[in-house]
């Protein structure tokens, strides 16, 4: 299902979808940051512990880094009506070893809290991240891991035009390894 999205071109300015507001993570997100990242639900397929406050601050710091560095990175996602938490979702460059598919070509990423499962939020965040991907960063591909294990990320994934390239070892884990040609101009 795709939602109508209207995001602007600004790196800093948040994208806007019918129901979700993506915005640059900020020092008042810490809190659901931490929240989110310290529920063993949430982490069961990303990495299987739940982090530290000291780690959950890093990844802020991480996200904010990419949007320095890069010109792209992950966002906030919160419901436009109410201000609630969502999740995050965005693209980084992660140099993961061992996974050339990756190397050049942002890599996607997103997560929800099991609050925020099965309203169509994924996939709308996604489809507003790809779009605004294609159209500002405009890169010849993206791409994402998840694990075998996590059925509807890999549903998400491959709904948003992702395509399995095959299976792989990170962290001593098996994942798949998903990339997604660039759509072209928009």
């Amino acid at each position: 299902m795709h939602h109508r999205v209207l995001a602007s071109k600004k790196l800093d300015a948040a994208n806007v979808t019918e129901r979700l507001s993506l915005q640059m993570p900020a020092l008042s997100d810490l809190p659901d940051m931490v929240a989110l990242w310290s529920d063993p639900e949430v982490v069961r397929y990303i990495g299987g512990r739940v982090l530290s406050d000291e780690e959950i601050w890093q990844r802020l710091l991480r996200y904010r880094g990419h949007w320095a560095l890069l010109g792209y990175g992950y966002w906030t996602v919160r419901e436009r009506g109410t201000g609630a938490f969502v999740g995050e979702i965005g693209f980084a460059d992660w140099h993961r070893p061992g996974l050339p598919e990756l190397e050049g070509s942002p890599e996607g990423g997103w997560v929800l809290p099991p609050s925020m499962h099965g309203k169509g939020y994924a996939s709308e965040a996604l489809d507003a991240a790809l779009a605004w991907l294609d159209r500002t960063v405009k890169p010849s591909s993206s791409a994402c891991i998840i694990a075998p294990d996590n059925v509807a990320s890999l549903k998400l994934a491959e709904r948003s035009g992702y395509r399995l390239v095959r299976k792989g070892i990170y962290r001593d884990s098996e994942t798949c390894i998903l990339t997604r040609e660039h759509a072209g101009p928009g």
